[in-house]
C-alpha cells in the first residue's frame, strides 16, 4: 500500500500523550506537532533523537498537519508505526489471494461483529470452506536482533480477543490469530510473555482450543509498507 503522500524525514523530538508528538522536519529544520497513530508503548521506537518519516496532509478537517509513519533505523531498516496501517495492507493481500493459509477465501468482509461486542478484523468466507475469524495484531516490538514480540505492553483487550477466537473455533469455525510484523529486521516471532504473563497463558489456551497461528512481514520503504512473506513463529514455553 503506498503512502498517499511522499513521507518526508525528521528527528523526533518527544512523544506524549499517546498520540502526540513533536517532531523537527529535516527539510526545514520546523519544529511542528505530528499525530502518533499508534496507543500502545511503542517500546524502543520513541526516543528522542530517532529518524523518523512523517506523512502531510492539507486536510482542513484534519487538525495537525503531519502524521508520524515509520521509524527508521541505524542501519537502515524500518519500522512501521502506525496501527490502523497493516489492516489496509493486509485486505489487499486478502483479496489478492496472496496470504498463505487464507487464499483459498474468495470474499473478504472487515469489521463484522462477533463475540460480546467485539468485531473481528476479517471474517473470510468461500463456498464448501468454514468461515475464517482472522484478529490481525501489528507488532513493533524487537528487543533481541531478528525477534519480533507481542505485545508491547498489558493488553486485556487482547485477551479478550483470544477467548473470543477460542469460541469460534470450538464452534467449528476457523480461528485465526495472524501477526503482522512492522519491521524489516526480523524473521521471527514470539510472545513477550514477561510483559503481559496472561496474554501468553490466553494464546496457550486458544492454541488448544484450536486457534491458528500465522505471522507475516512487511516490506517497507518510505513510499510504500507491503505485506511480505511469512516469518517463523517460536511459542513460549507452555504454549
Amino acid at each position: 500500500m503506498r503512502f498517499q503522500t511522499p513521507l518526508e524525514p525528521a528527528r523526533l523530538l518527544r512523544r506524549y500523550k499517546r498520540f502526540l508528538a513533536d517532531i523537527r522536519l529535516e527539510a526545514d529544520g520546523r519544529e511542528v506537532v505530528a499525530h502518533c497513530a499508534n496507543p500502545g508503548s511503542m517500546m524502543g521506537l520513541a526516543e528522542p533523537g530517532m529518524r523518523i518519516w512523517v506523512e502531510p496532509n492539507d486536510d482542513p478537517k484534519k487538525k495537525l498537519r503531519y502524521g508520524w509513519r515509520l521509524v527508521e533505523h541505524r542501519d537502515g531498516h524500518f519500522t512501521g508505526v502506525d496501527t490502523g496501517l497493516p489492516n489496509r495492507a493486509l485486505k489487499a493481500a486478502l483479496e489478492a489471494r496472496a496470504v498463505p493459509g487464507l487464499a483459498a477465501y474468495g470474499t473478504v468482509l472487515p469489521e463484522r461483529k462477533y463475540g460480546a461486542g467485539s468485531r473481528i478484523d476479517f471474517l473470510l468466507q468461500e463456498n464448501g470452506l468454514p468461515d475464517a475469524y482472522v484478529e490481525v495484531k501489528s507488532v513493533t516490538l524487537s528487543r533481541q536482533a531478528g525477534l519480533a514480540e507481542f505485545p508491547d505492553s498489558v493488553t486485556a483487550r487482547g485477551r479478550k480477543h483470544l477467548l473470543e477466537l477460542a469460541e469460534m473455533a470450538r464452534a467449528g469455525h476457523r480461528a485465526v490469530m495472524l501477526f503482522l510484523v512492522q519491521r524489516t529486521d526480523c524473521a521471527d516471532v514470539t510472545l513477550a510473555a514477561d510483559i503481559d504473563p496472561a496474554y501468553a497463558a490466553a494464546f496457550a489456551a486458544a492454541r488448544e482450543a484450536g486457534v491458528e497461528t500465522i505471522c507475516l512481514g512487511c516490506a517497507i520503504t518510505p513510499e510504500a509498507v507491503e505485506v511480505a512473506g511469512p516469518l517463523a513463529f517460536t511459542p513460549v514455553a507452555g504454549s
